[in-house]
């Protein structure tokens, strides 16, 4: 017998014990010989089994992942929206709480109302009209509330009386009552609104302050107008609103001659604004680019423009 036949051959599946022999097989599996037909077919029929499966796996985690979450540009926008949406929720708050610290309430009430004004006056239109009222609906002329400064009778001597008027204007000097008078006269049932908080419905007469402003040749160009009171109130009007046609220098009050308790001889009625604008007894009138002093009320925080 050939002593090399009594080896086992290694390739032989048949030789040794079985452990080995499952081993070879396992081997010739996973490293399949060239052109052995059998093997590669189980490694095809193996491929179909198992690939499949991981390749399924991954897509399913994929669309999971991005069906969760958004691309780039969606999570910017989503965010961005977010983060409007909670600032404007919080602003309420984040303003009282400014507002709840002493040192920052003056500052943030005057830009506050700086801006309300500066807003207000660009709104405003000379050409539009404050809504007017039949005369079936004027309050009584006895309910129609006295509000004065400091005295509702400042003792104005009318036989004395007269209106200084100086500034940017081309004829300056005073002028009397019956000079007023004699411009075109404009009645007018308008709404009267008190910033306490109550309104009526009055009537009023008198001339246009424009037409006035037009006699005493004022430059109409120039910014402000400002009064004075026999009872020591002042105030100030824009141009645009002195020249509004239904701001008036009233004289008469439900077609009878103003009281001396509403104003006598001379008050502005001035229905496109707010009661504290409407000053009483006038005594000066000044035309001109800067203001010294901007109104009583004013000058202790009130709104400049307070249009209605």
């Amino acid at each position: 017998m050939d002593p090399e036949k009594d080896k086992p051959d290694v390739g032989d599946p048949k030789a040794g014990d079985p452990t080995a022999e499952s081993k070879i097989v396992d081997l010739e599996v996973a490293k399949p010989k060239v052109g052995d037909a059998k093997v590669v077919e189980s490694e095809v029929v193996e491929s179909k089994i198992v690939a499949p499966k991981i390749v399924e796996s991954k897509n399913v985690e994929s669309k999971s992942r991005y069906s969760a979450l958004p691309g780039p540009r969606m999570n910017e926008r989503r965010f961005a929206q977010v983060s409007r949406r909670e600032l404007l929720k919080v602003m309420p708050v984040l303003a009282l709480g400014a507002f709840a610290i002493p040192s920052f309430q003056d500052s943030l009430l005057k830009k506050g109302l700086g801006f309300s004004d500066w807003a207000s006056a660009r709104l405003f239109r000379r050409g539009h009209m404050a809504t007017t009222f039949a005369d079936g609906e004027l309050t009584p002329f006895e309910k129609f509330p006295i509000n004065g400064y400091d005295v509702e009778d400042p003792g104005v001597i009318f036989e004395n009386w007269t209106l200084t008027v100086s500034g940017e204007v081309k004829k300056p000097g005073d002028y009397k009552l019956e000079q007023i008078q004699g411009l075109p006269r404009v009645r007018q049932n308008t709404r009267h609104v008190c910033v306490e908080g109550w309104d009526v419905i009055g009537r009023f007469g008198g001339a246009r302050l424009s037409d006035f402003l037009n006699l005493i040749g004022a430059d109409t160009s120039a910014r402000f107008l400002t009064v004075t009171c026999a009872d020591d109130y002042y105030e100030s009007l824009d141009m645009a609103t002195a020249l509004h046609p239904q701001t008036l220098l009233c004289y008469e009050m439900y077609d009878q001659p103003l009281t001396r308790k509403h104003g006598a001889p001379l008050r502005l009625n001035i229905p496109t604004k707010v009661g504290y604008k409407q000053a009483k007894y006038l005594t000066d009138m000044k035309v001109t680019n800067v203001l010294e002093k901007v109104g009583y009320w004013e000058d202790q925080g009130y709104s400049e423009f307070y249009g209605l």
